[in-house]
């Protein structure tokens, strides 16, 4: 029987800080041959790739590229080494897909047990029990399956914790690495979960890994499904933090259980639940974005509870969780703006403003909007966008826009002004603001207007998924 294993995301994510493209060495080439070999299947055996005149390594490199939705080139670039240096599960990526499936594995019965052989000192018993059967409802409240704890005997769903090598022939790793891996369903082992007790795991903090957040992803293995390529996924192979308070499991989880047990039979219609998230495409033409900042030297894409990462030397902005750099940061933010006197970025919901450097919300915030000196009668604004050459940040709300100085801290007289005073052909609210390579970059719904600021001429009108570079390949 194979382990599924999730990975931790160490660190929370790479560093938040703008980097140079990296040189691709003969460790890279080394170490990328060795993560096919586990991950993508390269075996020595040419086959008839070779007599097309593609080798084996250049085929599996599309593969992987294809499953992490990257350009799909067939060669070891900086995008592809980025994301094979990223911790991750020890399961073969072999799912070109969202959501997939252990193929026949299933439970033939709608009703499960569950025991809890040990526990882990990094939590109290109270919260490892509240963290596990909370996880296990999780995938109760879409489908008609129904978990019920025992204290003795075999269960269905066997958890425990362990270190390095403890008795199913798949040891762990020590600290980070493999948080945990979970069998499919089926007997014997079959859906047991084992959690690697090297690691720290936490009841809500983000300090260590939310056993939660670990669990319910272990239980998606345990009930059949195996690891989705969508990254607002809990299937995804990669840990990520989010709130267990708030945690709603996304379309992609629920489309994937409920192709296998069906929905929830006992779901009263009439008892409004949260909707499950989706993750946002770059390539819908559509879509509407919350915001768009810079962050030292990198472009930051804002859409609901993810962000997309632009950086100098990609071609493929990577999509993260906002959560996964800033735990305590707001989603569906409505603006953000790279403040780079203090070397802070500022996101902004309703009345209020956060501030972080780094991963750190800077402590005082969040403020309200009056703390900048707008008028109190402002309860949220449009967009944000910092000007270079001036030292200004230019707030927008409805028709107009303000302009603070960021050196004295203070707004600046003679405002608000009418959009239409500094940006000719631009008649609808604005949705998010920008500047790069010298030139400003004013969104309104799913198109984006290409200024210069100094003389108000407008160049271009884009869409808004200009520099997202869409990844349909």
């Amino acid at each position: 029987m194979r382990s599924f294993s999730l990975c931790t995301l160490l660190n929370l994510a790479v560093a938040v800080y703008s980097v140079p493209a990296p040189e691709v060495t003969v460790q890279d080439e080394s170490f990328a041959e060795s993560y096919l070999k586990k991950f993508y299947n390269l075996t020595e055996e040419s086959g008839p790739t070779v007599r097309r005149g593609i080798s084996p390594v250049s085929k599996k490199l599309a593969e992987m590229q294809r499953f992490f939705q990257l350009e799909i080139t067939g060669r070891l670039d900086a995008d592809t080494m980025a994301v094979m240096r990223k911790p991750r599960c020890g399961v073969p990526d072999n799912a070109i897909a969202r959501f997939s499936t252990f193929g026949n594995h299933k439970w033939q019965k709608n009703s499960l047990t569950y025991r809890i052989e040990n526990y882990t000192p990094d939590m109290s018993v109270s919260e490892v029990d509240d963290s596990i059967e909370k996880a296990l409802q999780v995938w109760a409240k879409v489908t008609p399956l129904r978990f019920t704890r025992i204290y003795s005997g075999t269960a269905d769903i066997m958890i425990s914790f362990g270190r390095q090598a403890h008795g199913d022939y798949y040891p762990f790793d020590g600290p980070d690495g493999t948080l945990a891996h979970a069998f499919a369903p089926g007997t014997g082992i079959g859906g047991d979960a084992h959690f690697d007790d090297d690691e720290t795991f936490t009841f809500r903090s983000n300090r260590g890994y939310v056993l939660f957040m670990v669990a319910a992803h272990e239980f998606g293995h345990s009930l059949g499904l195996s690891h989705s390529n969508d990254p607002g996924a809990l299937m995804y192979p990669m840990y990520s933090y989010r709130n267990p308070d708030t945690f709603v499991l996304p379309r992609d989880d629920v489309n994937g259980i409920q192709s296998i047990y069906g929905p929830n039979p006992d779901k009263n219609p009439f008892v409004p639940e949260p909707q499950p998230p989706t993750t946002p495409d770059a390539c819908d033409s559509t879509m509407v974005l919350d915001a768009v900042a810079t962050l030292r030297g990198e472009m930051l894409f804002f859409k609901d509870s993810f962000f997309w990462r632009g950086y100098p030397w990609s071609n493929t902005p990577q999509q993260s969780l906002i959560t996964n750099f800033w735990p305590e940061a707001p989603v569906n933010i409505d603006a953000a703006y790279e403040s780079q006197q203090s070397d802070r970025i500022l996101l902004f919901k309703g009345g209020k403003v956060w501030a972080f450097s780094g991963y750190d919300r800077v402590p005082g915030y969040p403020k309200k909007l009056s703390s900048f000196g707008l008028p109190r009668g402002v309860r949220k604004i449009d967009a944000a966008l910092y000007d270079v050459q001036s030292g200004k940040t230019l707030f927008f709300v409805g028709n107009y826009y303000f302009s603070y100085d960021e050196a004295k801290k203070t707004m600046d007289q003679g405002f608000p002004k009418r959009l239409s005073q500094t940006f000719s052909g631009l008649t609808s609210k604005v949705t998010a603001a920008f500047q790069y390579r010298g030139f400003t970059y004013i969104y309104s719904g799913p198109y984006m207007f290409e200024y210069s600021l100094r003389s108000g001429r407008l160049y271009r009108v884009l869409r808004n998924s200009y520099f997202l570079r869409c990844t349909n390949f």
